[in-house]
């Protein structure tokens, strides 16, 4: 069938669908980054670029050294390892490697020489809340959403201290400890004051776990809170895990109008030895989100699963339940083939109502490549899918891309939280 748009107007067309795309600032709604304020938790910097668990399993298949050698080395030491291994005797070619070259690239640096000696005194010479900036702006991004855990004994004095605000940060409430390691958690509990104990799973217990969770959520001014689980979660269930989920965490949620985000899927230490690079992938039993949706139609629950086998069955649950909202694509779906096949089912499927990707970043600079590469995937998919419109004789204004793409960068998203 014929276009009904000629070849002369659908060119134009698409440079404004990604001209909108590539300047409409967005709303990281998940990292493990953190504000300014939080000091050395901050990650930035070429060697924490370089010895991110991405490129430390990827350069430890391509060496021999043993695994507590590497782990014996400074930061430093690895970052010149992982440098040599990945960059020097190996084209940089996988997606984490790229990243690391378009962060540099953008910055201004000169890839192209291969010198890390020179990148490495460049990041000295920057001070923390210029880079922050620098690369906020270079990723187009205008509000990052950390992830905040009061059972990190390195995060959590600083909380204590009511740090200065940073309207650029916002908080997200990581709660992993209290649903997967009760009986390491509940004294924790008891320490800080609150009336529980391990082998007690009572109303009590969950009263005052609603209190832990009310004290935290006021503290860091939650946007929402979330847990990473295994595979094979089960809810309904007579676990410990299902029983907070139900008796605490979903009745404080609602008290505090937060949506409960779960990214199940992730098989803890399949590797040890490789630490945190070492976690693996599972096929989810996504009957349990189902249930939750369902059985609990006044909560707002968010997801994204790390299995790809489990994207389009949770696509069809969003389909079916508003107070479902998918986000992002996880740790190893993100990358550029999957986020693609990803965008365009959940807009064939969901239209708008989404957040397409979140960057996941651990480190301040990866938001400048991550946020880059998505662009481009994304404004090629929309293209796409205007055109396609273009097909049944629908016209699509310049105001109307705008809407769409403000909704995919974080408007979405926002209207859900605010539901």
């Amino acid at each position: 069938m014929k276009s009904i748009l000629s070849e002369a107007s659908r060119v134009p067309f698409a440079a404004q669908v990604e001209e909108i795309v590539a300047s409409t600032p967005i709303f990281d709604v998940h990292t493990h980054l953190y504000a300014p304020p939080f000091g050395e938790l901050l990650l930035w910097g070429i060697d924490d670029l370089l010895v991110y668990h991405y490129l430390v399993a990827e350069s430890l298949r391509q060496t021999d050294i043993p695994y507590e050698k590497f782990w014996s080395l400074s930061k430093t030491a690895q970052a010149d390892l992982i440098w040599d291994a990945l960059f020097i005797q190996h084209s940089p070619i996988s997606e984490a490697c790229r990243g690391v070259l378009t962060t540099l690239h953008a910055l201004g640096l000169d890839v192209k020489k291969r010198d890390l000696p020179a990148i490495r005194k460049w990041f000295a010479a920057q001070k923390v809340e210029n880079h922050v900036a620098q690369c906020m702006e270079l990723a187009g991004v205008k509000k990052i959403c950390m992830t905040n855990s009061p059972f990190d004994d390195l995060e959590r004095p600083v909380w204590e201290k009511n740090p200065p605000q940073d309207d650029r940060f916002v908080s997200a409430l990581r709660i992993d400890p209290l649903l997967l390691s009760w009986s390491e958690t509940a004294p924790l509990l008891s320490r800080w004051g609150y009336d529980v104990n391990a082998g007690a799973a009572s109303g009590k217990a969950f009263s005052e776990v609603r209190r832990f969770l009310g004290d935290w959520s006021k503290r860091m001014n939650s946007r929402y809170l979330m847990v990473s689980l295994p595979p094979d979660f089960e809810f309904p269930g007579r676990g410990i895990t299902a029983q907070l989920i139900e008796h605490a965490v979903l009745p404080h949620c609602r008290e505090f109008g937060l949506p409960f985000a779960l990214m199940p899927g992730v098989k803890r230490a399949v590797n040890p030895q490789l630490r945190l690079a070492g976690d693996g992938v599972g096929l989810s039993n996504l009957t349990s989100l189902q249930n939750l949706c369902a059985q609990f139609p006044e909560n707002k629950f968010m997801a994204t699963v790390l299995a790809r086998e489990n994207q389009h069955e949770l696509c069809v649950l969003a389909r079916k339940f508003r107070n479902l909202h998918i986000f992002g694509c996880w740790w190893f779906t993100n990358i550029p083939s999957l986020i693609q096949e990803m965008t365009r089912m959940r807009i064939e499927m969901l239209g708008t109502s989404f957040t397409p990707q979140h960057s996941d970043a651990r480190v301040l600079d990866q938001i400048v490549y991550k946020w880059q590469h998505t662009r481009r995937i994304i404004a090629q998919v929309l293209v796409e899918k205007y055109a396609e419109l273009g097909q049944t004789g629908w016209q699509t204004s310049r105001a109307e891309v705008e809407r769409d793409v403000k909704d995919l960068f974080g408007g979405a998203f926002e209207k859900f939280c605010r539901a």
